[in-house]
C-alpha cells in the first residue's frame, strides 16, 4: 500500500489492505481494533470521512434573517454559514484571507463579516470590502480577495455543510426519509434544548452501538419494555440505515405509534417519534474520546401536559444514554486491550453495523486510491 494518499491524508501504519476489502453481511468481520484504538486513525478519519461528507451544523431557524450566521468546526476546520441579502445561505471557511483570523466567534447576526483579529471586512457573500491601512501594499486590490467557499444545503429545517467534495448531493443522501415519516413534518417542530455527553470511546464505537438493537435486552431494560424487540427491524439505503419499531404508548413518555431511528453517514442520528425529534451528532475529539450532542424538538413545548412529557423524555433519555456510555467505554477498553482484533457480525441483528462499517471502508478506499 502506498505510504501517502492522493491529497486526503496519510494512512495509519496499522491499516492493512485486507481491512479495506468489502464483504457480504453473512461473511462479514468487524473493522479491526486499531481503527478504534490507534491514535493515527483520528486524523485519518477527519480527512477521509468527515471532510468528505455532509455534516449537520445547525438549524434553519438560526439563519432566517439577512446577516444571521452559524459557526461550527467540521473535520477540524472552522466554517460559517450566513444568510445573504439575496436570501441565499452561503458557507465559507471562518478564516480571514489576511492572517487567518476568525470572522465570527459564535452564531449571531451581523451586517457584514468582520475579522476579529485586524478588522478586515467582507460582504455577506464573501467579497472583501475593506482592508484598513493596506494602501501601501503593492499589487493589492480588495476586489481580488474573496473568502473560500464551502458547500451548504438545507433539509427539513436542518443546515448541512461539506468542507470537501462529498461526491453526492444532500438530497440524494437523505432520499426517502421525508416520504417515509410523512405526514410528520420535521420543519414544524420547535427546538427545546441541547444536552452534551462526553465519553471515553472512539466515535465509531458509539455509532456501532447505536446501529443495532442486539444489545437492548442486556443493556437497556427500561427501553426494551417500550420497544418490540422481536419486531425490531433494520433497513439500509445508500447513505443511511433505518431502524424501526412500534412503541408501546402505555409504559413510557412517548405516544404509541412508530419509532423511526435513522443513522445518516457518518455521524448523525435522527430519532423520530410522534410529535418529537431527537438529533444526535457524534463529534470525534481524540481517538478514544467523543462528544455526542443531543438536540430535542417537539410539536408542543408550551402546554402543561407537554412540559411534563418533555421532562420525562429528558429524564428517560438520559437514563438510556448513561447505559450506553457505560457499555461503550468498556468496549473501548476491550478494543485497546490487545486481546481483540476483529469479530463476526450477526446477519439478523447487525445489518446496520455492517452497512456503516462498509461505508467507512469505502471512505478509506476513496482517500487512498481516489476510487470507491
Amino acid at each position: 500500500m502506498s505510504s501517502r494518499s492522493p491529497g486526503h491524508g496519510v494512512p495509519p501504519a496499522s491499516l492493512s489492505q485486507r481491512d479495506l476489502e468489502t464483504c457480504l453481511l453473512a461473511e462479514a468481520r468487524t473493522l479491526p481494533a486499531p481503527a478504534y484504538a490507534d491514535p493515527a486513525f483520528h486524523l485519518f478519519d477527519q480527512q477521509a470521512v468527515f471532510a468528505r461528507s455532509w455534516q449537520w451544523m445547525g438549524r434553519t431557524a438560526e439563519v432566517r434573517a439577512v446577516g444571521d450566521h452559524i459557526v461550527a468546526e467540521v473535520a477540524g476546520k472552522p466554517v460559517i454559514a450566513v444568510r445573504g441579502h439575496d436570501g441565499v445561505l452561503r458557507g465559507f471557511f471562518n478564516v480571514c484571507k489576511h492572517r487567518a483570523g476568525p470572522l465570527a466567534f459564535a452564531s449571531g447576526n451581523a451586517r457584514q463579516l468582520q475579522c476579529k483579529y485586524h478588522g478586515w471586512t467582507y460582504t455577506l457573500d464573501g467579497q472583501l470590502r475593506a482592508a484598513h491601512e493596506m494602501q501601501e501594499a503593492g499589487d493589492f486590490d480588495v476586489r481580488d480577495v474573496h473568502l473560500d467557499a464551502v458547500q451548504v444545503a438545507e433539509w427539513q429545517g436542518l443546515v448541512f455543510v461539506a468542507v470537501d467534495d462529498p461526491g453526492v448531493a444532500l438530497e440524494q443522501v437523505l432520499a426517502g426519509i421525508r416520504e417515509r415519516i410523512a405526514p410528520m413534518d420535521l420543519t414544524g417542530l420547535q427546538f427545546h434544548t441541547r444536552v452534551a455527553y462526553e465519553m471515553a470511546c472512539n466515535w465509531k464505537v458509539y455509532v456501532d452501538n447505536y446501529l443495532e438493537g442486539y444489545h437492548l435486552p442486556h443493556v437497556h431494560p427500561g427501553l426494551n419494555k417500550l420497544l418490540d424487540y422481536r419486531a425490531y427491524t433494520t433497513h439500509t439505503a445508500e447513505w443511511y440505515s433505518y431502524q424501526h419499531s412500534r412503541v408501546d404508548g402505555t409504559q413510557g413518555p412517548y405516544a404509541g405509534g412508530d419509532a423511526h431511528y435513522y443513522f445518516v453517514f457518518p455521524n448523525l442520528m435522527l430519532n423520530i417519534l410522534p410529535g418529537r425529534l431527537q438529533t444526535n451528532l457524534v463529534v470525534p475529539v481524540t481517538h478514544n474520546h467523543c462528544r455526542v450532542l443531543f438536540d430535542y424538538y417537539y410539536s408542543d413545548t408550551e402546554s402543561e401536559a407537554a412540559r411534563e412529557l418533555i421532562a420525562e423524555d429528558l429524564r428517560f433519555s438520559d437514563e438510556v444514554q448513561q447505559e450506553d456510555i457505560f457499555i461503550c467505554e468498556r468496549v473501548q477498553q476491550g478494543l485497546g486491550s490487545g486481546a481483540y482484533q476483529a469479530g463476526r457480525l450477526s446477519p439478523k441483528r447487525e445489518a446496520g453495523v455492517h452497512h456503516f462499517q462498509e461505508l467507512v471502508r469505502k471512505s478509506y478506499r476513496r482517500a487512498l486510491t481516489g476510487k470507491d
